[in-house]
Parts: structure tokens; C-alpha cells; sequence
């Protein structure tokens, strides 16, 4: 990636312009960059974790005023008008516009998103760290406001940069968490994010002795798992929500769905009332990612620390340009 001047085009009506201050590097970045997911457009402008300041307020913009210090996640538009953005849903739009696919992200000095979806941040919030919420947080958040009770017994499928603040989330909203890792050397950091137990994913037999314990199982790895003893150890109507972008098809045994009344599910990032509801959470109950900066100028260093997979747990790109 290298330093250019971008025109973004007329400014339109129902758009806010912002300032970024901080943009998370998010792995959905890097599959992006190389065409995992079959959907990239070059060049782009990548960056979906932005934190930053209001600059300029269409006409049409409704509830946001220059300075007001916003977040701008993996969805900058839909198209306000279909059944699923008047149900609530825009995540859903069939028109939603992605940050980094056809836009222009926020690795930059400025970008611009429709108004709904420049989510105001508490003031509780501390905004340095804020960035990976609104991808990585919202994603693990979703399913836990939509599957889980304060009373769930909860387990996070990968500790790393989602599934760390899984199980913080998970924790602060009273659930009894455990976390599974092929990490070893992860056990203690788990325990210090929230898990009240460590299960090593490697060790199958130590996954059966929980059969048909877990009211909600959250996958959070993008590689394929032994999917009939994760299956096993949701308890009656349990479900396995995945969250992680595994390109492998997940082989299911239907009877054990139907015997346990269990379901699997999946889901991505979220609405704007939820991308809200979740900062509102985190700023209450402190949950914040755990993080690595670097700043923006070093940001092909940064997404090689990310590719080697030693980033603890997510990278913030700060502006200095």
C-alpha cells in the first residue's frame, strides 16, 4: 500500500465527512486486500474500524453536527428504504454498502459515510482503543444480545482478535464463559479476559466430557473444526453462531441437530441501533479490545504483523498524516 491523494467525489446530501483520528486493521482488511471472499474492488482504500471527528454535514443529515466525534464500521450505507432497514436491520439491506468494497475506508485522512451510519460515541469511551469495536466488537456482540441470557453457560470458539473480546462481552453481561483455544500459552490470558474455564480445541476428548452442556457456542476461527463433538456439546436448543469466515462447507450430521433441537447460525456485523447499543455496553462495563498501534504511515508493517499472526490481539493505525 502506498500514500496517494484520492478524490472522493461530490459531496452528497445525506453524507458526513470525518476526520480520522484511529482505524483499527482488522483480518477482514487483509482478506480484502488479497480477494479472499471474490468481492474486491482495487484500488482500494481499506480501513473499517474508524474513529474520528465530523468535518462536514450534508444538507439532508439528520442528528450529527460538526465536531461530534463518531465511529464508522464495516457498513457506511444502505439504502434506508427496504423492508430491512425499516425493520431495523440496514446490516441486511440488499443495497448495504461496505466500508472497503466500492467506497473508500478509512486508512486515509478523511472518509465520508451516510449519516446513519456515523455512530455517535459515549463519552465514557476511551476513543484510542475504540476502533476494533465496530467490526470485531458488534460481530461477537450481535449474537450475544440476540441468543444469550445473563444465566447462558457460553463457550468462544478461537481467542484472538474477536474472540478475545467475545469473551469479554460474554463475561461483563454475566454469562458463565469458556474458552476454547488451540493456544496453550493463551489459558491465563483467557482466564484474564473474563473465561471462568480454558479448553484446548485440539483436545477432542476434553470437548466430549462437556457433551450437551453449552447453551450457545460462538466460532470465531476462519479454519475448519471437528464440527460433530462442537455440535455435541450444546446442550437442548443449544446453537452454534458462527461469526468466523471459514471457507471450508461445515459438515453436519442432521440428527444431532434434531434429537437436540439444536440450531447452528450465523450472522455479521450490525445494525446501527446495535453498533450503538454495543459502545453504550462496553463504555458501562469497560470492555475494550485488547491492542498493538502503529501509526498509519506504518501500515504495510502493521499488516505484516497481523499476517504473521502475532498481533495481541488487534492493531489500531493512528493518523499522523
Amino acid at each position: 500500500m502506498k500514500l496517494e491523494v484520492v478524490d472522493l467525489g461530490p459531496f452528497q446530501p445525506e453524507e458526513v465527512e470525518i476526520a480520522v483520528e484511529h482505524c483499527g486493521l482488522c483480518h477482514s482488511d487483509i482478506s480484502v486486500l488479497n480477494n479472499e471472499w471474490g468481492m474486491s474492488q482495487y484500488p482500494a482504500v481499506l480501513g473499517h474500524e474508524v474513529i474520528g471527528r465530523i468535518t462536514a454535514v450534508g444538507p439532508n443529515a439528520k442528528g450529527l453536527k460538526i465536531g461530534q466525534r463518531v465511529g464508522v464500521g464495516w457498513n457506511s450505507g444502505s439504502c434506508m428504504h427496504c423492508h430491512q432497514c425499516m425493520s431495523g436491520e440496514h446490516h441486511l439491506c440488499p443495497q448495504v454498502q461496505a466500508t472497503i468494497v466500492g467506497h473508500r475506508g478509512g486508512f486515509a485522512s478523511h472518509i465520508r459515510t451516510h449519516w446513519a451510519w456515523a455512530i455517535p460515541l459515549p463519552e465514557k469511551l476511551n476513543f484510542a482503543e475504540a476502533g476494533p469495536l465496530l467490526c470485531g466488537g458488534v460481530t461477537v456482540f450481535a449474537p450475544l444480545a440476540m441468543h444469550a441470557k445473563p444465566t447462558s453457560r457460553v463457550g468462544i470458539i478461537g481467542i484472538g482478535g474477536l474472540g478475545h473480546m467475545a469473551v469479554k462481552f460474554a463475561a461483563a453481561y454475566g454469562c458463565n464463559v469458556t474458552a476454547f483455544t488451540s493456544s496453550e500459552s493463551k489459558f491465563e490470558e483467557a482466564k484474564g479476559f473474563g473465561a471462568h474455564h480454558v479448553v484446548a480445541t485440539r483436545d477432542s476428548a476434553a470437548i466430549k466430557k462437556l457433551a450437551k452442556s453449552f447453551d450457545l457456542l460462538i466460532s470465531t476461527v476462519n479454519v475448519p473444526l471437528d464440527w460433530d463433538t462442537i455440535i455435541g456439546a450444546l446442550a437442548p436448543n443449544g446453537r452454534l453462531h458462527v461469526v468466523g469466515a471459514v471457507l471450508e462447507p461445515i459438515p453436519l450430521a442432521a440428527f444431532s441437530l434434531i434429537m437436540g433441537q439444536r440450531s447452528i447460525s450465523g450472522s455479521p456485523t450490525g445494525s446501527p441501533v446495535t453498533l450503538a447499543t454495543m459502545l453504550d455496553f462496553a463504555a458501562l462495563h469497560n470492555v475494550a479490545p485488547q491492542t498493538e498501534h502503529f501509526p498509519m504511515s506504518g501500515i504495510n508493517e502493521a499488516f505484516a504483523r497481523l499476517e504473521s499472526g502475532k498481533a495481541r490481539y488487534r492493531i489500531v493505525l493512528d493518523a499522523d498524516f
